[in-house]
């Protein structure tokens, strides 16, 4: 008896692993615009899609060690996975206080003081990292089990409310949130295809356990639509049934919208339990982005590409010395972000995390034409994998242009200054040419 995952396993495991903490502080962020921004749910589900594909079939022919980086090197050799890995690595952390500041704005509901100033916010995001690092540093099996749990405190009330929700559902309200503003079809995708991009995060993971999924070349890529069809109509449900529930004025400045939206709908006390949910989902969230950051730098700092002290273990084989670097640069940015309101610092994180991640995105989708010659596949799956890569790069792109010249801008200095370490790490490396120079 085969001891492999079947189609339906392999669809829940990439389902769970997108949805996350993605969704939680979303209907809040896209109420800033209004229900126009709903439309970016369109051309994002369409591009998750290709990029899930895409991902999907280099999992397949590509099953070297460091997945995203892996593929890009296949196409542009050795820097391409640093830098994937690199870029990779500085958008997890900023996606770990991105989820911190979710946890801390649901806990406000808990614990009034931190809502006091914003001083006070930033101490409760740096103790929810805290913690949750504190919990990685047993190992691998305690995070799994950990995060096979808490993610139902996200599953829960967001396909609670995608379903039920349309019984309280008015549209009088969805129609008054609407376009508030009076922004522009074009202003009001741009501003949500970042936000929007965002809950797919993780979509990067589809193709990593293709060697443990039976017929692996039919059940991981059908996995990976599967699940993101799945997401992507429960994330349009969910944030436009909260549209017509709550009026928009009040949902754009909740830090709580789930927990809002079912007090509405029932009474305080359900929106406390749901609000409670959303915590452990995003503390279970965190923990398993931190855990996955951890490794990432381990497996860099294994082929050498990172500095050594990434690659040190505790007896539970983690890499505590590691961690203890990304919880500094997580404290780090979560001062340089500060803001006075919770909504605004989340949408600065989202921002730059998406346009950091969309790095590694474009330099492994575009290694897929190099991996499917390599793999020697037919003709007519590499013309259709293809066509399908290709919008998911362009997409990639668009995804990286949305999220605005700020992000931009720090962005690429970031991107940059990983060149920069990478000089160092060629240069090492590097042997003499025999024979006259010159």
């Amino acid at each position: 008896m085969s001891n492999k995952m079947g189609l339906m396993g392999l669809t829940t495991i990439v389902t769970v692993n997108m949805m996350g903490s993605g969704i939680i502080l979303l209907p809040s962020s896209l109420a800033q615009t209004g229900g126009i921004a709903l439309l970016a749910w369109g051309i994002t589900a369409v591009g998750a899609l290709c990029i899930a594909y895409s991902f999907a079939k280099c999992g397949m022919y590509c099953q070297e060690d460091g997945g995203m980086s892996a593929y890009a090197q296949r196409a542009h050799a050795k820097s391409s996975f640093f830098i994937a890995s690199y870029t990779y690595y500085v958008c997890l952390v900023i996606s770990a206080v991105a989820i911190a500041v979710t946890s801390v704005g649901y806990l406000e509901s808990f614990i009034p003081w931190l809502k006091q100033s914003s001083i006070h916010t930033f101490v409760g995001v740096v103790v929810v990292l805290v913690v949750t690092l504190l919990a990685n540093m047993r190992g691998a099996k305690i995070t799994g089990r950990i995060s096979a749990i808490t993610v139902w405190g996200v599953i829960i009330p967001v396909l609670g409310v995608s379903v039920i929700g349309w019984f309280w559902f008015d549209s009088k309200i969805f129609a008054e949130a609407w376009n508030p503003n009076n922004v522009s079809i074009s202003t009001a995708m741009s501003s949500g295809i970042a936000l929007t991009l965002w809950a797919f995060l993780g979509i990067e993971s589809a193709g990593a356990n293709s060697g443990a999924v039976e017929n692996p070349k039919r059940n991981v890529p059908l996995a990976c639509m599967l699940a993101t069809v799945f997401s992507a109509v429960t994330y349009i449900a969910s944030t436009t049934v909260i549209q017509g529930i709550v009026p928009n004025a009040e949902l754009a400045k909740s830090d709580a919208p789930f927990g809002l939206v079912f007090a509405e709908m029932f009474d305080p006390t359900i929106g406390q339990i749901i609000t409670a949910m959303a915590v452990i989902a995003c503390i279970g969230s965190l923990l398993g982005w931190q855990f996955t950051n951890a490794q990432v730098s381990k497996a860099a700092a294994d082929l050498k590409l990172f500095p050594k002290v990434f690659s040190d273990v505790n007896r539970f084989d983690a890499p505590v010395k590691g961690m203890l670097i990304m919880l500094a640069l997580e404290i780090v940015l979560a001062v340089m972000t500060i803001s006075p309101t919770l909504i605004k610092q989340f949408n600065v994180l989202v921002d730059l995390a998406v346009f950091i991640n969309m790095v590694p995105y474009i330099l492994s989708l575009t290694a897929l034409g190099v991996i499917l010659r390599q793999a020697n596949v037919g003709e007519s799956e590499y013309k259709v994998s293809i066509f399908v890569g290709s919008i998911a790069v362009l997409y990639s792109i668009y995804g990286a242009y949305a999220t605005g010249q700020e992000s931009i801008f720090y962005g690429t200095l970031i991107t940059l200054v990983g060149y920069f370490f990478y000089g160092f790490i060629a240069s090492r490396d590097a042997k003499p040419v025999s024979g006259p120079q010159g």
